[in-house]
């Protein structure tokens, strides 16, 4: 039961369920669910829990989550199971629902054969597999996204230390969306950002989470003279509400370049 507890904590879902679980695993019940329900910000998200009974033991295994979000911007909520192992690689709540709205996390996997590696997750809400599951793209580190280096091509405040550049890293690699200072001191304004890696780019929103296109903010100057005769950078989330793919957003960014700002509605 402690190990249970400790896994319950770890995956995200905090230390409210101890005395439910207790009392389930006294009850010898074979199989048995805990819901746990979980706002961020204005998204709502309900997870089920499943417990099992070992077939030659009394011991009971955390096996999978079911997680389902529900936001404003979706036309229904979605949903995704995600399965537990006894390995510390396994998607907490927060990154459960950051790839359900769409995002990428970055998690390191451990094969039955062969070294640990790293790769970027994001799911395909236009394919899924015979269970109802949303697919999962992955992206290598021999795809050739660099997180760090995407990011200082542009003037961020957070990169000035390591300290800094080390909580942005950690925070786009579990699929947040992190607010920033961008430009330089005197000019600087807030905005959001997140990870990109099938486009080895970032994504900026504004105060009101609409995204902004790069080349609206204040970048440094051979920054965006070295970009002018490229797409510049883009992706949108994935998620099933969204009407626009990513190939409409770049036939929007391939518009005259006197245009000087663009938004496109998330």
């Amino acid at each position: 039961m402690d190990y249970l507890n400790r896994q319950i904590k770890f995956t995200g879902f905090g230390e409210s369920h101890a005395n439910e679980l207790k009392a389930k695993m006294e009850s010898g019940i074979s199989d048995f669910i805990l819901l746990h329900n979980q706002e961020f910000g204005k998204d709502i998200t309900t997870a089920g829990l499943h417990f099992r009974k070992s077939d030659n033991s009394d011991l009971y295994f955390f096996n999978k989550y079911d997680l389902l979000v529900k936001n404003n911007q979706q036309q229904s909520p979605v949903k995704q199971t995600f399965y537990i192992n006894q390995k510390e690689d396994n998607i907490t709540l927060k990154e459960g629902y950051n790839l359900l709205s769409g995002r990428a996390i970055q998690k390191e996997h451990t094969p039955k054969e062969g070294e640990k590696y790293k790769a970027w997750l994001q799911l395909d809400f236009k394919e899924t597999d015979k269970n109802g599951q949303f697919k999962v793209k992955q992206f290598h580190s021999n795809y050739g996204y660099d997180l760090e280096a995407a990011l200082h091509k542009h003037t961020i405040q957070e990169l000035s230390n390591n300290d800094g550049i080390k909580r942005l890293l950690e925070s786009l690699e579990r699929g947040n969306r992190q607010q920033v200072t961008y430009g330089e001191a005197g000019k600087e304004q807030k905005v959001f950002l997140e990870a990109s890696p099938q486009f080895k780019s970032i994504n900026f929103f504004d105060s009101n989470m609409n995204r902004i296109l790069a080349s609206s903010l204040t970048a440094r100057p051979e920054i965006l003279e070295a970009t002018k005769q490229q797409v510049p950078d883009q992706s949108l989330s994935s998620s099933p509400a969204k009407k626009e793919t990513a190939k409409s957003v770049e036939a929007k960014e391939e518009a005259p370049k006197k245009q000087k700002k663009q938004k496109i509605q998330r």
